[in-house]
């Protein structure tokens, strides 16, 4: 199987290189040349380039993308569940779902999922390798078992927590959050029970074989993230960092792709030092980080936190961004928060593509405000990111002024009619050329 990477390394242009420089209005040859250093990735599985996915890429050459996780646990959801989830994070803009289901039906969960899924697609594989089993029960067979045929299913990308070694571990003892890594925490315990190393990190190159051979990129999991700000960027996580920083260069020179997975809770000040320690360390491989959340305090709200921090990390560093929804910290998110999940992350990866000077970023800032400011109401409902919720909201603001939403362009449903700074600002830019002033 000759991969993306080798393909880019050779100097050819593939497919999904096409497809991603026509997406992004790049040239080709950027895209390549990006994908060949390993700072760009296109997470596409052979199988599932076959059936409906559409190649997305993600690098700093790029737009930031946004990802949102679904998921059924042994308590909550259902496979018709989550295939609404899906599609409440493809209709807000995801541009890529992970599948972090634990519990019964995993198989058919996925493959459900994937069967309606055109965006690239995820998973940690390590969740179904304890499926019926305990932890202490995990070994190298059924490790390599999982992976070969979640990737037979067509996963585009694997979590891979490979960078938490044995020695990392008393580096936790005075956290205050300790492990909040699922994957993380599950590893930890086999490698104090069995006294011995992570078995994906003493595996790591018969699994990149697995990976090459269906072009499944890596993200390589952090399973030690900080999970409170006092946690934020501690020994732990800058250890398993370095870890990481050697994964990702065994990786690419096996030709596989790589991305790498970051935090989770860091104060604002310490943002822009994780984003850079991270492109040094890891030769600028497209960083993916879970927010990060700025503060602790706001559960039910963990959306607005983390769109907060994932601004800065997309502008200083990070080239993708996991979303949090409203239920972080509380339960399973339903459709509706994976929805306003999605739009807060869409929020903040618009807002630090524009202040990168991404090309076009803010085309569609401009052609909302230019409906405002022309009180095209259509225009400007349409251009907004969740339109829907912004009509609802105008509608109602309607209703309220015992008014339905006119065909005029001299209408505001905020102001009304008389005393719009809009409206007025109308007639200035009428009036203005035949005031006297202006022939002077």
């Amino acid at each position: 199987m000759t991969t993306q990477l080798q393909i880019a390394k050779s100097g050819k242009i593939s497919d999904q290189v096409k497809s991603v420089a026509k997406a992004e209005n790049l040239d080709p040859n950027l895209v390549r040349d990006e994908l060949a250093a390993g700072r760009l990735v296109i997470p596409a599985n052979t199988l599932h380039l076959k059936t409906n996915l559409q190649p997305c890429g993600i690098g700093r050459a790029l737009t930031t993308k946004v990802n949102a996780n679904l998921g059924k646990s042994p308590v909550s959801s259902s496979i018709d569940g989550e295939l609404e989830k899906l599609k409440a994070a493809l209709d807000a803009g995801a541009d890529t779902v992970m599948d972090l289901s634990t519990g019964q039906n995993l198989d058919r969960t996925r493959e459900k999922l994937l069967a309606n899924c055109p965006v690239p697609f995820g998973t940690v594989p390590i969740y179904q390798v304890i499926e019926g089993r305990s932890v202490e029960d995990i070994d190298t067979k059924t490790i390599r078992r999982t992976i070969e045929k979640q990737a037979a299913q067509g996963v585009d990308f694997f979590t891979l927590h490979a960078g938490v070694l044995k020695e990392h571990l008393p580096l936790l003892e005075n956290r205050l959050a300790g492990i909040v890594s699922r994957g993380g925490a599950l590893l930890a315990k086999w490698m104090l029970h069995y006294n011995k190393q992570n078995p994906l990190y003493e595996m790591f190159d018969d699994l990149c074989d697995i990976m090459a051979q269906y072009d499944v990129c890596f993200s390589l999991g952090d399973g030690l993230r900080p999970g409170c700000i006092a946690d934020a960027t501690d020994d732990a996580q800058l250890a398993e960092l370095n870890t990481i920083a050697e994964l990702t260069k065994r990786a690419q020179q096996k030709n596989c792709q790589v991305i790498v997975e970051g935090p989770g809770h860091v104060p604002f000040d310490q943002i822009k030092h994780n984003m850079e320690i991270q492109q040094k360390l890891c030769n600028n491989a497209p960083f993916y980080v879970l927010g990060p959340l700025v503060t602790d305090i706001a559960p039910g709200y963990d959306h607005i936190t983390s769109a907060i921090g994932g601004t800065a990390a997309a502008f200083y560093g990070a080239s993708f961004l996991c979303y949090v929804t409203p239920k972080e910290h509380l339960g399973l998110p339903n459709a509706d928060d994976v929805r306003i999940g999605v739009i807060a992350s869409k929020i903040a990866a618009h807002a630090a593509d524009i202040a990168r000077g991404i090309k076009s970023a803010a085309d569609r800032d401009n052609n909302l405000s230019r409906a405002r400011a022309n009180l095209d109401w259509e225009n400007h409902l349409a251009q907004s990111i969740d339109p829907k919720t912004a009509r609802k909201i105008h509608d109602q603001a309607c209703e309220q002024m015992k008014t339905s939403t006119p065909d005029s362009d001299d209408y505001c449903s905020m102001c009304g009619q008389p005393w719009c700074s809009v409206r007025v600002n109308k007639e200035i830019k009428k009036n203005i050329k035949k005031h006297p002033s202006h022939a002077k």
